[in-house]
């Protein structure tokens, strides 16, 4: 298996896609216990007229149709910013070993930053965390995503 840094860098390679789609560039990658990677997913919930179509969710869609499984056990998702309600309530349900992320989301992540959803005593599964993979590379990324963005939204006004 090679390192948490090799596949957040893969995750990041799926948050580009979803940047040059024009979606906030956040990416995820489901790997087996082999080390394989067996699901990808950015984020495309404007393009899908989606709600759920967060990259975390896509990359567990994607390693269920390849395994022929829900269950994702033993596997690890690494994705790119901390997950929010929704994606941890589908991890959980899909049975990961672990996930691994880059950064925090203060605003609505579910893991560490807002509550951590996994430590609750009524799940009957347990989920390995380890969060700040790659952070300072990953806000990096989506601070200059969102900058760009409210440049763009300022240059538009003042025409």
């Amino acid at each position: 298996m090679r390192s948490d840094e090799y596949y957040m860098h893969r995750a990041m390679d799926q948050a580009r896609r979803a940047e040059a789609a024009g979606e906030v560039p956040v990416g995820a990658v489901v790997v087996d216990p082999a080390g394989e990677i067996v699901g990808r997913g950015f984020n495309t919930p404007v393009a899908e007229h989606d709600p759920s179509a967060h990259a975390e969710i896509r990359a567990l869609r994607d390693a269920g149709a390849r395994l022929g499984n829900y269950r994702l056990d033993g596997c690890t998702l690494f994705v790119t910013l901390e997950p929010c309600l929704m994606c941890t309530g589908a991890i959980i349900h899909a049975r990961l070993a672990r996930v691994v992320y880059g950064a925090a989301e203060p605003r609505s992540g579910m893991v560490e930053s807002r509550a951590n959803l996994f430590a609750q005593p009524w799940y009957n599964h347990r989920v390995e965390v380890v969060g700040g993979v790659l952070a300072s590379r990953v806000s990096k990324h989506l601070k200059a995503f969102f900058a760009e963005r409210r440049d763009s939204a300022e240059t538009s006004v003042e025409k």
